[in-house]
């Protein structure tokens, strides 16, 4: 007789077969699965989203959401890929309709200027903050071969305070004409943090500060004398083709070349060359 081994306590007659180890999913009831499956879905889109947006800021232009009318526009469309949009040098004579220049513009340099370049622009925003300086570095270095227009753009959906300032650069021409202008927006530029960081309390310490009435500049304030003006020029922008801000125009003769973005000084000096050859 063969001997056979006796099972102990501690030994089982027959084994157990081996289950597999179960995974961490496996556990998950199938219902919460396929809502984390959705929920992972959607934070890897934003993650995208984000960082393509965030391309499109860096690139200088802030992007309004209103139309000639005061309809909502698409706001959601991307920042120029094209050469040709970013870069003036690129650009070919547009027919663009731009509003020509008269007397009630606010204007830098000769008005006979062979070359113009009109810009439509927001105080609060931090790329017409940086392309102020840019255009002052232009008239600099062209003297009075290049005359310089500003006109109004706020962007109301994002800088609430733009409006205001706005108006308060046009009170300040009421009382002190072309020069006051310009010397009170160049101040305006200089201090504000962008984005909606002037403290409104500026305005009139500004207009103190340039030598205006200050009494006179808040009755002008309240008032809103100068809003029409002002809605004025947003419609002539949009109806230049701006999108956003800073949108400029360059202007020589029959031909208008768009600048979008805030470009920088040497980007934009080939251009004014080949065009005051």
């Amino acid at each position: 007789m063969n001997d056979l081994p006796i099972p102990t306590n501690d030994q089982p007659m027959f084994s157990t077969p081996t289950q597999p180890a179960r995974g961490f999913f496996d556990a998950i009831p199938a219902k919460t699965a396929y809502w984390m499956g959705i929920g992972t879905g959607l934070a890897i889109t934003f993650t995208v989203g984000f960082f393509l947006l965030l391309g499109m800021y860096a690139k200088g232009v802030e992007f309004p959401r209103k139309t000639a009318n005061g309809a909502g526009a698409n706001t959601n469309q991307p920042a120029p890929s094209n050469p040709t949009d970013t870069d003036p040098s690129a650009q070919q004579p547009t027919a663009i309709q731009v509003a020509p220049v008269s007397d009630s513009d606010h204007i830098r340099g000769d008005k006979n200027a062979q070359v113009t370049i009109i810009e439509f622009s927001d105080t609060e925003c931090p790329f017409c903050k940086r392309f102020h300086v840019t255009m002052k570095q232009l008239q600099e270095a062209y003297g009075g071969k290049v005359s310089w227009v500003y006109r109004h753009f706020p962007l109301d959906s994002l800088h609430r305070k733009a409006h205001d300032e706005a108006h308060a650069t046009e009170c300040a021409a009421a009382q002190g004409g072309n020069d006051a202008f310009w010397k009170y927006i160049d101040r305006l530029f200089e201090i504000t943090p962008s984005n909606d960081g002037l403290d409104p309390a500026e305005l009139p310490k500004i207009a103190q500060q340039i030598g205006l009435d200050v009494k006179k500049f808040n009755e002008c304030q309240t008032a809103k004398t100068y809003a029409g003006k002002i809605q004025e020029q947003e419609n002539q922008g949009v109806a230049a083709g701006a999108q956003g801000t800073p949108y400029s125009v360059i202007v020589s003769g029959d031909q208008k070349i768009p600048i979008n973005g805030a470009l920088p000084f040497d980007q934009i000096k080939p251009v004014l060359d080949s065009l005051l050859k």
